[in-house]
């Protein structure tokens, strides 16, 4: 993701990105080529009016760590500001799992996207800013629930979520299917045809598993609970091996 930090309103985009340009780099621990950090701060200061006030960057503590604690208080301060003028519709932010990095995204009204590393988060980011809004940022906060939510799932200590939902990348039928996957019991599967009769369209067992294949909420949307009829598997979005896990987790006593 990428944004024109010198005005907070401006609209959000993705860069192309060529991995063979930074395989010389030094990266951080967050994945970071060595002087963005310090590129970044400058912009963000110089978009919050900072530069006078506060400082160069790097006057909290010194080297990385120092610059870094500024460039995270600066992104928090240009957060809360987008916020409270009503500028940010999407917040989104990535956390760890047994299953590689989650991204989650959520919208005012509530959680609308969860995506595994596979499903290539650059490209889910692109397109919620083509299909939601322009206006995205990097912001934890409204993400808090879910992420402990979901870990809390994960490790086995939850077994029903209790999040707001945004369920407008879904639409018709494969709504209908989101609606009914979340009735579907802790522990429990059903088959693509018997998932088709709840949701009204008993002979529309293809759209089921489509419906599945496109949920934009996967673990909180529980499509891993729909197998087929022969009790095999099936697709799913996080691949077979962590549906196998999850379904296995879940008839654990």
């Amino acid at each position: 993701m990428s944004i024109d930090r010198t005005n907070p309103t401006t609209r959000v985009g993705v860069d192309d990105h060529d991995e063979d340009d930074h395989d010389e780099n030094d990266h951080d621990e967050d994945g970071r080529v060595e002087g963005e950090h310090d590129r970044d701060a400058a912009e963000l200061r110089t978009a919050l009016g900072l530069a006078a006030a506060d400082g160069p960057a790097g006057d909290g503590p010194a080297g990385d760590e120092g610059d870094r604690t500024d460039l995270d208080r600066l992104r928090r301060r240009l957060t809360e500001a987008a916020d409270a003028a009503d500028l940010l519709d999407l917040a989104y932010r990535t956390v760890d799992s047994p299953y590689g990095p989650l991204l989650l995204a959520a919208t005012t009204e509530g959680l609308v996207r969860v995506a595994f590393e596979r499903e290539d988060h650059d490209a889910v980011l692109e397109r919620l800013a083509t299909t939601v809004s322009p206006r995205i940022l990097r912001s934890p906060g409204r993400t808090d629930a879910a992420a402990r939510q979901l870990d809390e799932y994960l490790a086995g200590h939850r077994r029903q979520f209790d999040l707001a939902l945004d369920l407008r990348l879904a639409h018709g039928f494969r709504r209908d299917v989101l609606t009914h996957l979340r009735a579907i019991p802790y522990g429990t599967t059903e088959s693509y045809k018997t998932v088709a009769v709840a949701a009204g369209s008993p002979a529309a067992v293809r759209a089921v598993g489509s419906a599945c294949s496109h949920n934009p909420l996967p673990l909180v949307v529980p499509c891993h609970r729909v197998v087929r009829s022969d009790g095999s598997f099936g697709q799913y979005l996080g691949g077979h091996d962590v549906k196998a896990a999850l379904l296995e987790m879940e008839r654990s006593p």
